[in-house]
């Protein structure tokens, strides 16, 4: 997953070179930088980037404590002491020496009085952005042998920077003009200075496999070059999808790498699950995630603070608004006692064998390519677009109502994680879905870039499936993750049987399930023109979603039995000679899916 926190003069800068610079450590004042690396046994951080040119840095270059200083500091060029002493060699004043190493407007600029909207606001310099993979990877980084760990760490570099890429491709913008007001994509890309941490704060060290990317906010303009500021808004609001999209490189890479598959966990009742490395002991999860047993404990009180105040319990977005206080509330003073990785891989492997036995610890490995095996045994690693299209839309749907575009791709991003398990997708295999859900399901909603589903497209009404539906997503006993699911089941198992039953029949019936419209507005782009008639592998989830699932698939073979039976019967009463049977013709909607060759026991493909 990714969190964000803001970095800015003061207590902001403060804590970036105390804490995260030296592995979330305690640092005591006038230790060197690196000696202070060196003493927590954490890497140097390093420079990443594409903005990195502008400034005379290239990708992998030890960032120095003035470097961060001076940019993610002060927002000035890294090297402003040398520029400066040439300019001032040159005859120029120490005012306008300092001017010509300041990267856009100088941070003083918020306090000056003749400010009118920027004097109150303290100005950002860096947004932190924490990578921290899946749990059973952090266990498996801990507890196996140093070959492992290294893959696991080049894995977690991979995803990391695959996802900066696109955040700086897809996403960061540069504002420029008065107030901000217009946005343009920026010319180099971004300049981000990464740590790499080990550990967790609580006071008994657990591991915790973590980077912080810190982003600085300076960029330069398209149009002319200069230096100005990232639209802070746009990288926070597309933070959930970059975290999506994290989620499923790791997934990627470590499935490519050492043959491992995922399945999902349910966390938390009725709630979201994640998707953990199978095979991995959970009872090490517990063992390793003591901070989520203290917010456990602390989130109760808050929750009844909340619900005596307001009434009623609270929904999702207030439920994660407690849990952040909650970790607020717990969270432990820095350890002062340091200790190498190897000295802390010891430590873990000890406290893991006296917990749990010495062949949960080495058998990890062992277990994940049995268990691996076993899931690519019944799990088939194929991508139907038009069906990821409507689960897409039904759970976005049902969890917000109305939406934006990233909704959709964060949640089409969580679709193939969970249906290829690790396999590697096509790329851009995730805008392709989101374009033909915004195509075929969508309409717009009120103002603005928002839409919300088609209703009348993803259940025309003609038929019952309204009727089915709409309990579901108006249920109040289940989650509203629940609901979703349920909704997406529903609607899959209708594509499905409309699917069916076109194959059954020559010619469309007036009592036979409609499918979902073509393209109402213009031919997609992302797509190959063809229908979306073709094989799917039935998706799994939670009990209650298979049990749904299975009395829907019963029910769509009742509909097709009853439409080949009425055929017979008036082709019996004509006097028409029997046809063949359809299955033997493959029309155009039966192709079968293009198949992607991929490592392992198992082929999977997008159709």
């Amino acid at each position: 997953m990714i969190s964000e926190s803001k970095v800015g003069p003061g207590n902001g800068w403060s804590y970036l070179t105390r804490g995260v610079m030296v592995g979330d450590g305690h640092r005591m004042a006038g230790t060197p930088l690196r000696a202070a690396q060196n003493e927590a046994g954490v890497p140097p951080g390093v420079w990443k980037g594409q903005g990195l040119a502008a400034l005379g840095l290239a990708a992998g270059d030890v960032v120095t404590e003035r470097q961060a200083e001076l940019l993610l500091g002060e927002g000035r060029h890294p090297d402003a002491d040398r520029i400066e002493r040439e300019l001032l060699a040159q005859g120029k004043s120490p005012a306008q020496a300092r001017r010509a190493t300041v990267l856009g407007r100088p941070i003083e600029h918020n306090r000056s009085p003749k400010t009118d909207k920027a004097k109150e606001r303290t100005p950002w310099l860096a947004f932190d952005l924490t990578f921290r993979p899946p749990p059973t990877a952090h266990i498996a980084w801990a507890l196996m042998d140093d070959e492992h760990r290294r893959v696991l760490e080049l894995c977690d570099d991979m995803a990391r920077d695959k996802t900066l890429a696109w955040l700086e491709e897809s996403v960061a913008e540069i504002r420029s003009k008065a107030g901000g007001k217009r946005r343009a994509q920026v010319k180099d890309g971004l300049i981000v200075a990464v740590f790499r941490h080990y550990e967790s704060r609580a006071t008994e060290s657990r591991p915790l496999l973590h980077t912080h990317a810190v982003v600085s906010i300076r960029a330069r303009r398209p149009h002319d070059g200069k230096w100005g500021n990232l639209s802070a808004d746009s990288l926070m609001t597309h933070i959930v999808t970059a975290d999506t999209l994290y989620t499923l490189y790791f997934m990627e890479e470590v499935t490519a790498r050492l043959g491992w598959a995922w399945e999902p966990r349910e966390v938390t009742p009725g709630r979201r699950p994640v998707m953990e490395i199978a095979g991995i002991d959970q009872r090490l999860i517990g063992w390793q995630s003591t901070r989520r047993q203290q917010i456990e404990d602390a989130l109760p009180v808050l929750t009844a603070k909340y619900e005596e105040k307001h009434g009623h319990a609270p929904g999702e977005r207030a439920g994660y608004t407690l849990a952040c206080q909650a970790a607020d509330q717990t969270r432990p003073p820095k350890r002062t006692e340091l200790l190498s990785l190897t000295e802390l891989r010891k430590r873990w492997r000890t406290s893991a064998i006296r917990a749990f036995g010495a062949c949960t610890v080495y058998r990890l490995a062992e277990r994940a390519r049995a268990a691996a095996a076993a899931v690519w045994a019944r799990v088939r690693p194929v991508v139907d677009i038009a069906l990821a299209a409507v689960d897409t839309v039904a759970v976005v749907y049902v969890m917000r109502g109305a939406f934006a575009r990233h909704h959709l791709l964060a949640e089409a991003r969580r679709h193939l994680a969970y249906t290829l398990r690790g396999r590697p997708h096509q790329p851009g295999l995730d805008e392709r879905i989101v374009q033909a859900a915004v195509d075929d399901y969508t309409r717009p909603a009120g103002h603005g870039r928002r839409m919300t589903a088609d209703l009348r497209a993803l259940y025309p009404g003609d038929t019952e499936d309204q009727a089915v539906l709409r309990p579901l997503t108006r249920s109040r006993t289940a989650t509203r993750y629940e609901r979703a699911r349920l909704a997406a089941g529903a609607l899959a198992a209708r594509v499905r049987a409309a699917r069916r039953a076109e194959r059954l029949g020559s010619r469309p019936r007036p009592y036979a399930v409609a499918v979902p419209a073509a393209s109402r507005s213009h031919p997609r782009p992302f797509r190959d023109g063809r229908k979306d008639g073709r094989l799917l592998e039935p998706e799994a989830g939670i009990d209650a979603v298979e049990q749904t699932h299975q009395t829907l698939e019963a029910a769509a073979a009742q509909v097709a039995a009853t439409i080949q039976d009425s055929r017979r019967a008036r082709e019996a009463a004509h006097g028409l000679r029997p046809q063949p049977a359809p299955a033997a013709v493959q029309s155009p909607h039966t192709q079968q899916p293009s198949i992607q060759h991929t490592p392992g026991r198992s082929q999977g493909g997008v159709a």
